[in-house]
Parts: structure tokens; sequence; C-alpha cells
């Protein structure tokens, strides 16, 4: 009985491990995709009344590939790289870049359902 408890345990704390180590990857994946975002900055920042080309390039090809990447930046992912997002403009980016993004009420804190 104790062999089989302690054998639960360890399982446990092995599949707490990884799971942690996946959510580190996730986190650190988007870090990346965000960093690639900065050519929107001086939109989302409201330097500029519209976004460059390359800015919305840029958002296509992330809505492509990594879309849950977007939860995390209106959930103030963003903020842990010393950028302040302004969530009306970032909102209104993939209007103004007529770039088809899944509905945002998909996004929810902690949760990135795209």
């Amino acid at each position: 009985m104790a062999m089989s408890k302690t054998l639960v345990i360890l399982g446990f704390v092995v599949v707490s491990m990884l799971w942690a180590g996946a959510m580190a990857q996730s986190s650190s994946s988007c870090t990346t995709v965000l960093i690639s975002l900065s050519p929107c900055l001086n939109y989302i920042t409201g330097n500029t009344s519209t976004p460059s080309s390359g800015c919305c390039t840029q958002l296509a090809t992330v809505v492509k590939s990594q879309a849950q990447c977007l939860c995390e930046a209106l959930n103030g992912g963003a903020a842990s790289l010393g950028i302040s997002v302004n969530q009306t403009r970032a909102l209104a980016l993939p209007a103004d870049c007529s770039v088809t993004t899944p509905a945002v009420s998909q996004c929810s804190k902690g949760n990135h359902a795209y």
C-alpha cells in the first residue's frame, strides 16, 4: 500500500513538472511572437494614426500561426516586456489592417481559447 501511494505521488509530481514546463514554453513562444509584432508599436501606442504595412503583414502571420498569443497580449502579457498596450488601439488593429481574427470573447484571463 505504501509503495502504491508513493508511486501515485511520484506520478503526480512528474505530471506537474511536465505541465509547468509546457506552460513556460508556451509563454516563452508567445514572448517571441509578441516581439515579432514590434512593427505595430507605433500604432498601438498612439504615435501613428494608421498601422504600417509591415505591422499588418506581421499581424496576419501571427493570426495564422499563433493567434492564442494575441490573447496573452490583450491580457497583459506584453507588460512583461515593458510594453504598455492601449487596449482600444490593439482591438482596432485587426480592422485597420483588414485582418480577420478570432473573436476577442474567446480570450479570457488565463485561458487562451484560440
